[in-house]
Formats: C-alpha cells, sequence, structure tokens
C-alpha cells in the first residue's frame, strides 16, 4: 500500500498551527479563573479611581 502524505509540511511551514497541535503544550485556565480576575482588577481599579 502507498504511504499517504502528510500535509503537514505547507500549513506549518506557512507559519500556521491547527489547532490540536498547540493545545497540548498551551497553558490552559479555566473561564472561572479569567472572570475572577477580571473583575478583581475592575474593582482594584474603580476602588483607585475613587480613591485618588
Amino acid at each position: 500500500m502507498a504511504k499517504k502524505k502528510s500535509s503537514s509540511g505547507l500549513v506549518s511551514s506557512a507559519g500556521l498551527m491547527r489547532y490540536f497541535d498547540t493545545e497540548d503544550t498551551s497553558i490552559k485556565i479555566s473561564p472561572k479563573a479569567v472572570v475572577i480576575v477580571s473583575v478583581l482588577i475592575g474593582a482594584v481599579v474603580s476602588i483607585l479611581n475613587i480613591v485618588y
């Protein structure tokens, strides 16, 4: 049987990466953590705006 050619060479040489290739090496942050940090930063900015 003939081997199947991989089409990832052209994609990776163009500077593009497939989503499932990058998922293993990325930092995983839960959506709850993003919302909590956003609310905390908003609260700190609001408090600093009131105080100063």
